[in-house]
């Protein structure tokens, strides 16, 4: 089996306006994700979760190491054609309908128009979203808002498919509609990769996760390796590195 992700020893370190660091967001960071996995990135807030993402998204440049999707550079348009991509908070046009944006979603990766609607047509009727084709997303609720950004990032066909906290402020009906669609996909042949803090989410879908803590990996495994609870070994493993940075304080 292939491996769609490589991310090798990639750091990343943000600096101010005279180019002075401020914060190693990435640190010697590796991990692989193979073909027709659900892998998941965990971590709480500022572990590097995003900036891993945007590298991956061919969005920011690595300071060293090396970043690839299917064996190329992720800012090259073979790999990128493959990529299908949700962001945390969906940014959709409100004056559009739902079928219109899944249109213009399918002309930016370069669908004609006859595939184009038959796409929309699937993938609405697949996120339960048939009957309200025509209504404006302006008026939807963040669950069906989110449906329909999850809809405009399978337009393309995608091979592997990246969800930024794609449960994020979800209620319990919505987070379960998007956890077996995410399932149905990987059984159509998809891989996934996903970040989220949400431990549930990642216990639920994931084949192998990656703990972040500010930017250093602390623990990857299989879901069944780390243990009874992920919950348990998330915060043990989180927690021993926040001892220990309060002990170098308190010094």
């Amino acid at each position: 089996m292939s491996n769609v992700i490589e991310v090798e020893s990639v750091s990343k370190t943000f600096r101010d306006f005279w180019f002075r660091p401020t914060v190693k967001a990435v640190d010697q960071l590796s991990f692989s994700v193979a073909e027709g996995e659900v892998f998941g990135l965990l971590g709480p807030n500022g572990s590097g979760k995003s900036t891993t993402i945007k590298m991956l998204l061919g969005l920011l440049n690595p300071d060293s190491g090396n970043v690839k999707l299917f064996g190329k550079s992720p800012k090259t348009l073979a790999a990128r054609s493959d990529l299908g991509y949700l962001p945390e908070l969906s940014y959709l046009h409100p004056f559009l309908t739902a079928k219109e944006t899944l249109r213009y979603y399918g002309g930016l990766c370069g669908l004609d128009s006859k595939t184009s609607r038959r796409r929309t047509r699937e993938l609405l009727e697949m996120v339960g979203l048939a009957d309200v084709a025509n209504r404006a997303v302006g008026g939807f609720s963040k669950g069906m808002a989110r449906r329909v950004a999850f809809a405009s990032a399978l337009i393309g066909k995608p091979r592997l498919l990246v969800l930024d906290e794609p449960t994020s402020g979800l209620d319990p009906v919505s987070t379960n509609e998007v956890k077996t669609l995410v399932k149905e996909l990987v059984k159509g042949g998809m891989t996934v990769l996903m970040t989220s803090h949400l431990l549930g989410d990642a216990e639920d879908i994931c084949d192998r996760v990656v703990i972040l803590n500010r930017g250093v990996k602390v623990a990857e495994g299989a879901i069944g390796e780390l243990g009874s609870s992920l919950s348990d070994f998330f915060l043990a493993k989180v927690g021993e590195g926040r001892k220990f940075e309060m002990a170098e304080f308190l010094k």
